[in-house]
């Protein structure tokens, strides 16, 4: 299965436009070595504000959008190596369905957050995100831990925690195997169900990655 640069370049003469958004509150320098080998454009959302408005809880995701603005696909959990979710995108581009819904099948949250506690949640994932703007990391791991515990189904929150905690293993590759103990170790400390999760001797899948090479 090609990867999105592959796919981009196959249709890109076919009016179809690839728009990358990295959510990282480091910055751009953080998401440049994944992108500068890329011919398509993208996007740093610093502030988490694509997620929150279409209520993400993990990446990748896929939003298609057509000339006028309209949705018609979006899939938490896109992947470029979903055979399902290419061929949807490649029917929106030939014009042969006008929408397409795909399934959630790969990530469904049980531990619902009410209104109050997800506003909370955003509130404090945004001041820890200021913090770490400003060199204060103890202050902005506080709030993005709070926040996490406000919004415990939220990888997007877990992840930049553990990227402020430890960047080696997000560069120069990132180690899902470390990930995938993390997870485990959390989970059991938390004493929350592992809902939804995978989970096993050697820890427990990451939503929103594939064990394929």
């Amino acid at each position: 299965m090609p990867g999105w640069q592959d796919f981009y370049e196959k249709y890109r003469d076919q009016d179809f436009e690839i728009l990358s958004v990295s959510v990282d509150i480091q910055g751009a320098e953080v998401a440049k070595p994944y992108a500068e080998d890329k011919s398509f454009t993208t996007v740093i959302d610093s502030e988490n504000q694509l997620a929150n408005y279409f209520g993400f809880k993990i990446v990748p995701n896929g939003i298609f959008v057509d000339k006028s603005g309209t949705i018609r696909l979006i899939k938490q959990g896109f992947s470029v190596t979903n055979k399902e979710h290419i061929d949807a995108v490649e029917k929106l581009i030939h014009g042969t369905v006008d929408q397409v819904v795909l399934d959630d099948e790969y990530y469904s949250p049980s531990n619902k957050t009410t209104s109050i506690e997800k506003q909370l949640s955003e509130t404090k994932f945004k001041l820890g995100m200021e913090y770490a703007k400003n060199g204060k990391t103890d202050e902005a791991l506080k709030e993005l831990d709070q926040a996490l515990l406000l919004d415990t189904d939220n990888f997007l929150i877990r992840k930049q925690r553990w990227y402020i905690r430890n960047p080696e293993k997000f560069s120069p590759k990132i180690d899902i195997e470390w990930q995938q103990k993390q997870l485990a170790k959390e989970r059991e400390n938390e004493a929350l169900l592992k809902d939804g999760m995978e989970c096993g001797p050697e820890g427990c899948i990451i939503p929103g990655t594939t064990n394929e090479s």
